[in-house]
């Protein structure tokens, strides 16, 4: 994949600052980084609106996970960060770009925050940074949002973001906690030639 990789602005990948926040890649080898990444996706709010192709129950499967994530950024083809409180380094959550396609200059992003951190605009800030980073020095065009349809949290925050509401795409994802059954996801996009989102 190492067309890819040259494709890629900058690996390692950086960390982004901003608005009381401080986004670092997340770390496999680092104890702290696996134990937060499983209390995020055991969390049961995350599992309600989310249904990971592979679940995560056990410290193992969350280091497995990460290292993951740190493959696809070494090709390329995602940026998976942590999401701290920028004054005391603890973990507020996570924000990806992920599915990065060089060729169509398009990805997806994603993003958790960790039950103590919510209704502090940690998942809105982030966004903000992340989407920033993405659409300037990675140099995409384009960045989709998809949450499920009626997760309005996440749709107000994509809103507020510079996210509009595009449609919404029939069963584009899993149930809640099965792989069998489709649920509806509301779709948001932004472009790099939309307005800059000031917070």
């Amino acid at each position: 994949m190492a067309h890819i990789r040259e494709r890629s602005v900058q690996y390692p990948l950086p960390e982004l600052n901003g608005h009381g926040l401080r986004l670092r890649p997340w770390d496999p080898d680092d104890d702290t980084d696996v134990a937060d990444w499983l209390r995020g996706v055991s969390d049961p709010d995350f599992q309600r609106w989310n249904t990971p192709l592979r679940p995560i129950t056990d410290l193992t499967g969350a280091r497995n996970s990460l290292r993951s994530r740190a493959e696809g950024a070494e090709d390329g083809v995602s940026a998976s960060f942590r999401v701290m409180d920028a004054a005391d380094g603890t973990t507020l959550g996570h924000i990806g770009v992920n599915d990065i396609d060089h060729l169509i200059s398009v990805a997806r992003v994603g993003y958790w925050t960790l039950p103590e951190a919510r209704g502090r605009h940690v998942a809105t800030r982030a966004l903000t940074l992340a989407a920033r980073w993405a659409l300037t020095d990675l140099g995409l065009h384009r960045l989709e949002l998809g949450h499920a349809l009626g997760h309005h949290a996440s749709c107000h925050i994509a809103e507020r973001c510079g996210f509009p509401a595009e449609g919404t795409l029939r069963g584009a994802m899993f149930e809640a906690g099965r792989r069998d059954a489709f649920r509806d996801v509301h779709l948001h996009g932004r472009l790099a030639t939309d307005p800059e989102v000031e917070l």
